[in-house]
């Protein structure tokens, strides 16, 4: 236990003020007269008896059987007042006289004063009875800080505290009185919770979304803090059931049939809330409606199959066999440039934040400054690659590339300088993603491999795909894969990222529905879509799911869509 005289005795001191007991003044300052010096002389020779602090010694002095000169005498008697009942002892001598006297004098002095005198005081007392002082001194000492701000008007800062609480301490707060209860429901603190959630948690925004949480069965009057307490178990149920869907491999699929004119097979893909743009191999580019998953538009220039896409609000980017780079306007799907620099096939490109990278299968990586979707300079070439480079990405430290010749490569954003070589794959490598430290990679060795980007080393690899992986992207809890063996496999991020999980147990559920090669997918937090060589593009719902016959095996039940164009 702490027992700190000076602090201890700062809080004795304002107990004693507190008291506020009638000050009269005492006559004479002699020592041999002041009852107060009296007092501490007499502490000061009990705590010298060894006898006054044994076990045995003390217990006699609860039952009343300790003289005058006991410390604890002191200590009960200015704090509690006289004992009684059962408690109460005969006193001896002057004692009560003297005792008020030297509370009317204690009274009088300064709060500096009285701090001084009680520190000399506790000073000479033994262990146990700062042990009796603590005990006395703590729930004095407790404050509900949440039911005494309301009170001086400071609703705001209780609330302010309250809301920095997760839900299963909220749910313990409501409980603690009524006043805590109406601050987090007058502040509408569930609700918050709900909205810091929907602002942190891509799930949570994702759900908000689609099914209009915050929104739905809105009246002209805002929901009381009640709908809202009610409504986080159910978004609770929500996200369990979404979890539950992904490990279990439950989903609806929708099915786009591209039916190309030419020459089957959707090289690549990107999607959003409205819509799907695909690549094909008939050199076209496809729009999609993503609601009734018709063809919207349909974009015409290249000479080649279009092998790579990247679109944002205003443009989109695709590189094709052509070797060429093609900007279209978003909306009205107008070319607005052709970049014509690359030898071979352009195989990959990204670009953000006013800079692109491309690459090809003349081994070359292009740097492009983008100023405006008319205005897009080259700025460097990157060369070390001794095979086609299949795949870029970026951010502002780093562009990491990886090629047919087994190696990834890391360059330096803003110098365009080579960094460092990652080997470990026993053939070409056809897919990656980088972000932060991580890079995921997919060869042809049909393997998996998890990197450290800083210090190169290998972390993981993961086995199971049968064929060349071809594509893989991955976000805080998974990975998720397609290869040429037609499967899509989702492995758990958290797990490969930890030495001691069992091989065993990485790959959550292989989703079998394509009939021929997986080209490229995307995925979030609710649904995977995936291209093929077989001219589809599949929509895998983890959150729309039929409850009715749901099965194990190749994969669960499911609602079919199919649209053709």
């Amino acid at each position: 236990m702490d027992n700190d005289p000076k602090q201890t005795s700062k809080v004795v001191a304002k107990l004693l003020k507190y008291r506020k007991v009638k000050v009269l003044k005492w006559p004479s300052q002699s020592p041999d007269l002041n009852p107060i010096r009296t007092f501490v002389g007499r502490t000061e020779k009990a705590c010298a008896s060894k006898e006054a602090y044994k076990p045995d010694s003390v217990t006699p002095a609860l039952s009343g059987g300790m003289g005058q000169n006991s410390p604890n005498l002191l200590w009960e008697t200015i704090t509690n007042g006289p004992m009684t009942g059962s408690r109460k002892r005969p006193s001896e001598g002057n004692y009560e006289k003297e005792k008020d006297v030297c509370i009317q004098l204690f009274d009088q002095w300064s709060e500096a004063d009285q701090v001084e005198f009680v520190e000399h005081l506790i000073s000479r007392m033994c262990h146990y009875q700062h042990g009796h002082i603590n005990s006395y001194l703590k729930p004095m000492l407790q404050r509900d800080f949440i039911t005494a701000l309301p009170a001086q008007g400071l609703d705001h800062i209780a609330e302010n505290i309250l809301s920095f609480l997760d839900a299963r301490s909220l749910c313990s707060a409501e409980l603690v009185c009524k006043e805590w209860q109406r601050v987090i429901s007058e502040g509408m603190l569930w609700k918050k919770l709900i909205e810091r959630m929907v602002r942190t948690d891509p799930l949570w925004k994702g759900l908000s979304e689609r099914e209009k949480y915050l929104f739905k069965n809105r009246t002209t009057e805002v929901p009381p803090n009640s709908y809202y307490r009610s409504l986080y178990p159910k978004i609770i149920q929500d996200i369990e059931t979404i979890e539950a869907n992904w490990r279990c491999g439950r989903h609806n699929l929708q099915r786009i049939q591209c039916r190309s004119e030419n020459s089957k097979g959707v090289y690549c893909l990107q999607y959003d809330d409205d819509k799907i743009i695909s690549g094909l191999r008939d050199n076209s580019i496809k729009i999609w409606d993503k609601q009734s998953l018709e063809c919207l538009k349909i974009l015409t220039g290249h000479t080649g199959s279009v092998l790579c896409l990247q679109y944002d609000e205003r443009v989109i980017v695709t590189g094709s066999s052509d070797s060429t780079v093609r900007v279209w306007d978003v909306n009205t799907g107008e070319v607005l440039n052709t970049l014509i620099h690359h030898n071979e096939a352009v195989l990959h490109l990204r670009f953000c934040n006013g800079l692109m990278v491309t690459c090809s299968k003349d081994r070359s990586i292009a740097v492009w400054d983008m100023a405006s979707p008319t205005d897009i300079s080259l700025r460097r070439v990157l060369v070390g690659h001794r095979a086609a480079v299949n795949v870029v990405d970026f951010d502002d430290k780093y562009i990491v590339s990886a090629s047919g010749d087994r190696t990834i490569k890391v360059w330096s954003t803003s110098t365009c300088e080579f960094v460092r070589t990652l080997n470990g794959h026993k053939r070409g490598i056809a897919c990656l993603q980088y972000r932060d430290r991580l890079v995921v990679s997919g060869s042809s060795d049909n393997t998996i491999r998890l990197w450290d980007i800083e210090c190169g080393a290998c972390l993981r690899v993961l086995e199971g795909h049968e064929e060349l992986v071809r594509c893989i992207r991955f976000d805080n809890k998974r990975i998720v894969s397609g290869a040429y063996d037609g499967k899509i496999k989702v492995w758990d991020l958290q797990a490969a990222l930890d030495p001691r999980a069992p091989a065993s147990t990485l790959c959550l559920r292989t989703l079998v529905e394509h009939s021929g090669r997986v080209f490229r997918l995307q995925f979030d937090e609710f649904q995977i879509i995936s291209s093929s060589h077989d001219d589809t593009i599949l929509i895998w719902d983890f959150l729309n799911v039929s409850t009715n016959g749901q099965t194990e095996g190749r994969s669960p039940s499911r609602t079919y869509t199919y649209i053709s164009r």
